[in-house]
């Protein structure tokens, strides 16, 4: 059940000394529309990556199918050498193609080349942590993972990647995975309206593996967004800020990693983490898992 935590408190991903804060930074909206070329000005990009370490952060989601390539050079270019304790979290599995498509990449060629991709474009000679990407764009597909997890835990084995995660995966193919290599954490689409993984992550929870919820406003009906907008509006707050407090509160192995391209908008998710939620608005906002409408 969700429960008032201590918002502030980092987690440990497991088997690692690799401690973050909950709340990190997500960097797709780095690039240009639909997540394509460089972004409108690079400038403002650099800033919003400085001031996140400046407010605490210490974990960067990224890719380099962002861009392709542009999200990388960036964060490399505002934050190379990167600082002790940064931890940088990317992912391979995808690939874009030309009409801007996400294109599943999966095979050993594709994730060998993803892999060597984010090493050059970060400037650093292992990954922190690289989630495999399978499934759809919001859903677990079912099916075998463990062909391209092979080949991501060779990658280990050679050095060029510390630890392993990772998104859009169910339970079972969790468990495939933890017969292939150790598994520090799981990215899947979850928020206070879709709850679809309520079990999973009380599972996770127990056995000290992080959750990446992506997604945090995402899916929601207008009987739900009308719920939420009327629960940010008591606490003088923004619906987001709402969102990502509720996630911080439903369990300590939630880790978020919100996106922006604002500097403003950073500082207001970032307040997030002080934001206290009474009770009885959990239980509100916990009731519109089921809600429908138009």
């Amino acid at each position: 059940m969700t429960n008032s935590r201590d918002l502030n408190a980092s987690f440990t991903l497991p088997g690692t000394s690799m401690a973050v804060d909950r709340m990190g930074y997500g960097a797709m909206q780095l690039a240009g529309p639909q997540v394509w070329g460089p972004p409108r000005d690079i400038d403002v990009a650099i800033s919003v990556l400085r001031e996140a370490l400046e407010l605490g952060v210490n974990h960067i989601d990224t890719s380099d199918f962002y861009g392709p390539h542009v999200v990388n050079q960036i964060i490399k270019q505002a934050l190379h050498p990167y600082r002790d304790g940064l931890v940088l979290v990317t992912k391979v599995g995808a690939r874009r193609g030309e009409d801007k498509s996400w294109i599943h990449a999966l095979s050993r060629q594709e994730l060998i080349d993803g892999v060597h991709d984010n090493l050059r474009n970060l400037g650093v000679d292992r990954l922190d942590v690289v989630n495999l990407r399978v499934g759809g764009l919001a859903a677990p597909t079912e099916g075998s993972i463990a062909e391209p997890l092979t080949v991501l835990a060779e990658l280990k084995q050679q050095g060029l990647i510390r630890h392993l995660g990772l998104s859009n995966v169910s339970p079972a193919q969790l468990k495939e995975a933890e017969t292939i290599t150790e598994i520090v954490c799981v990215q899947n689409f979850y928020n206070v309206a879709n709850r679809s993984d309520d079990s999973f992550i009380e599972d996770l929870a127990v056995r000290g593996i992080a959750y990446v919820p992506f997604f945090p406003l995402g899916g929601f009906t207008p009987l739900q967004s009308g719920v939420l907008d009327a629960a940010a509006a008591s606490l003088q707050a923004t619906p987001m800020q709402v969102a990502l407090a509720w996630l911080l509160q439903r369990s300590p192995n939630i880790l978020l990693i919100p996106g922006t391209s604002s500097v403003e908008h950073l500082r207001e998710n970032m307040a997030a983490e002080k934001l206290q939620l009474p009770y009885e608005l959990i239980a509100k906002l916990d009731s519109i898992a089921g809600a429908a409408g138009q």
